[in-house]
């Protein structure tokens, strides 16, 4: 049996646009964490993800996760449900903040005029929005390219809405990596879910990986289990693949 599943939210337990949430499906997702956390008999479900941590701190409470933390930030965060607490990534140096603060800064200043804004909540990374992905596929290249010489050292990845900007150090595997550590869990007992190129990360840390059928073409290839069903309709479709083994 697995102890726990990671999954990422947005793509998976959540459309990544503004829609609203599906609360009938959210409720089955609770409904499996209030008894595997109850009896002990089916595997726990935690959250992984790029959203800042008031966001992944709401979606746990809602999902009914009482003592498991869960990565947000992409890694930079832990939320711990256990003690209300909140651990940053202790390689995170004070030099490496106050170079998030002016990227975030210049990244406004030089892409305002492109109708780009910046993510609100967010403590050692940066990320910006735009409702078409076309222009966030135009400026991250740009950006990417911008940062390097102005000696800002973040990593520049897209998902549809969003180009995330993260410090080198920082990912998804290395908030498992804490995670792990924190809870003591084994990873040959873990089963993680994702849909775009910062949930390969998820996939480097957990036995068995598996995507929605929106999840883009890089995730289903080295994906365990690739459902027929979109967004939460998969990370269902994968929780009973995984109840069923």
């Amino acid at each position: 049996m697995y102890d726990l599943i990671i999954s990422d939210i947005d793509g998976c337990l959540s459309p990544e646009d503004s829609s609203p949430l599906n609360i009938d499906k959210l409720n089955l997702v609770a409904e499996h964490n209030r008894l595997a956390f109850a009896q002990n008999d089916r595997p726990k479900l935690t959250l992984c993800t790029g959203r800042p941590i008031p966001f992944a701190e709401g979606l746990c409470r809602l999902l009914q996760n009482p003592s498991v933390p869960c990565v947000a930030e992409n890694g930079v965060w832990l939320y711990d449900p256990s003690c209300n607490g909140y651990l940053m990534d202790p390689s995170i140096t004070d030099k490496q903040l106050e170079m998030v603060h002016e990227a975030e800064l210049f990244s406004l200043k030089t892409y305002r005029k492109d109708g780009v804004t910046l993510q609100p909540g967010k403590s050692a990374s940066v990320t910006l929005y735009h409702p078409d992905p076309k222009v966030l596929q135009r400026l991250a290249p740009e950006l990417q390219q911008q940062f390097d010489q102005h000696g800002f050292e973040f990593r520049v990845s897209l998902t549809l809405f969003y180009i995330n900007c993260d410090l080198p150090q920082i990912t998804k595997a290395s908030g498992i990596d804490r995670l792990l550590e924190v809870t003591g869990i084994d990873p040959s007992r873990t089963a993680g879910i994702g849909d775009t190129s910062s949930d390969l990360a998820i996939a480097k840390r957990v036995k068995t990986f598996g995507c929605p059928s929106n999840a883009i073409d890089a995730v289903k290839q080295v994906a365990d289990f690739v459902s027929e069903h979109e967004q939460i309709d998969g990370v269902l479709d994968f929780m009973q693949f995984l109840m069923d083994q």
